[in-house]
């Protein structure tokens, strides 16, 4: 089993930034590929960001490029998602998941763990 908890979720203005953090618990951390999601009211829950196991290689959706990054510290068990330039669209839970191996995809069922999410407003 992996717990993940994250923080760091809140109200803040647009043009304003945010930094997610997910802390993972339990099993091996530092192979395991992570993602961000969120889900907005009435809507879907949608893929944000990747990172692979080794912290490599990166992927962020259309939506949020060049406004979000994603990062881990495998010695702190830690995935973090720095939110730039955030836009009122952007209000949403954001959820931290893991998955089973190194290599990352942007479907959500193919990780294994979640959080509870974290709130995230941006007022216009």
């Amino acid at each position: 089993q992996v717990q993940l908890v994250e923080s760091g979720g809140g109200l803040v203005q647009a043009g304003g930034s945010l930094r997610l953090s997910c802390a993972a618990s339990g099993r091996t951390f530092s192979g395991r590929a992570m993602a961000w999601f969120r889900q907005a009211p009435g809507k879907e829950r949608e893929f944000v960001a990747a990172i692979s196991g080794t912290g490599y290689s990166t992927y962020v959706a259309d939506s949020v490029k060049g406004r979000f990054t994603i990062s881990r510290d495998n010695a702190k068990n830690t995935v973090y998602l720095r939110m730039n330039s955030l836009k009122p669209e952007d209000t949403a839970q954001y959820y931290c998941a893991a998955g089973s191996g190194s290599s990352f995809y942007v479907n959500s069922n193919t990780y294994d763990y979640w959080g509870q999410g974290t709130q995230v407003t941006v007022s216009s």
